[in-house]
């Protein structure tokens, strides 16, 4: 006979998905973790991944920005390493 069905509530739902989907973790490996059956899991991440859902879009759109963010970041630190260079030159020319 087969034992009492187990129900989890949408947030341990989602949480079992961000798992998977954030740490590129094995489905097989984080239900083993969880305690819970690896097709279930597998079902719930491939209902996620075929929603899409807005959280996965705001998600990406906010990477996007992070990105740019980034790239703009490492743009003025380097601007800013070259002018930097150019005083220290320009300081040792002034006391030699």
């Amino acid at each position: 006979m087969a034992g009492k069905r187990r129900k989890f509530d949408a947030e341990f739902r989602e949480g079992a998905v961000r798992i998977v989907v954030e740490t590129g973790k094995p489905i097989t490996q984080v239900a083993q973790d969880l305690g819970i059956n690896e097709t279930t899991l597998a079902s719930w991440v491939s209902r996620a991944r075929r929603a899409g859902g807005a959280t996965a879009t705001g998600e990406s759109e906010e990477f996007a920005r992070l990105r740019r963010e980034n790239a703009q970041l490492k743009k003025d630190n380097k601007e800013l390493a070259m002018e930097r260079d150019v005083l220290k030159r320009c300081m040792v020319l002034w006391v030699k």
